[in-house]
């Protein structure tokens, strides 16, 4: 019987252990343990990613306004990024980028203005009420991510931040360019 940790939520979803049975069953050259911690991060993304569009629509935001705000905090003061250096910095093509800034002017998140010094050139900025919302759910995501590490010291967490950040980057260098990854997806 798989742990309460492995057991699938959903009925239709095996475990991680069934699955990976069933891939080696298909595929004999699989190796097991590559396959654990692929999968596993894989439904561990998923579920985060979940729980995360719980949290930013209990504060009136979807997941996709969260990571305009989130750019435009780690751009730094005075939060002000041009539309396109926001679409290319999300993975996203300038017209989805447009549809999200107009929702989230409406909104009162951001502002859209013309650059005084490039009469042609958008600026996007970060609203009083959008930084609130921003930490709002930095509040709400800290509890989160606080109760999903408790069980691993401190020097776990420095490790499997270690480990997963090598991960991270040999994808980025072999997948440098966002806009590649986007015209791969289309």
């Amino acid at each position: 019987m798989p742990e309460p940790s492995d057991a699938a939520p959903d009925a239709n979803e095996p475990s991680l252990e069934e699955q990976i049975a069933a891939y080696q069953r298909e595929f004999q050259d699989l190796d097991p343990q590559v396959e654990q911690v692929v999968s596993a991060l894989q439904r561990l993304n998923r579920r985060m990613n979940v729980a995360y569009g719980r949290q930013t629509a209990t504060l009136g935001l979807s997941n996709a306004e969260w990571e305009v705000l989130k750019a435009l905090v780690v751009s730094g003061a005075p939060y002000r990024l041009g539309p396109g250096e926001l679409a290319k910095r999300l993975g996203l093509t300038p017209a989805a980028m447009t549809h999200r800034i107009d929702r989230m002017a409406s909104e009162g998140l951001v502002t859209r203005e013309r650059d005084e010094n490039n009469r042609v050139r958008v600026i996007v900025e970060l609203t009083r009420e959008g930084r609130e919302k921003w930490l709002e759910t930095m509040r709400l995501s800290s509890v989160f991510e606080e109760d999903l590490l408790q069980d691993l010291s401190s020097e776990d967490r420095r490790h499997l931040g270690e480990v997963l950040t090598r991960l991270l980057r040999r994808v980025e260098d072999a997948q440098p360019d966002a806009e590649g990854r986007l015209n791969d997806l289309g």
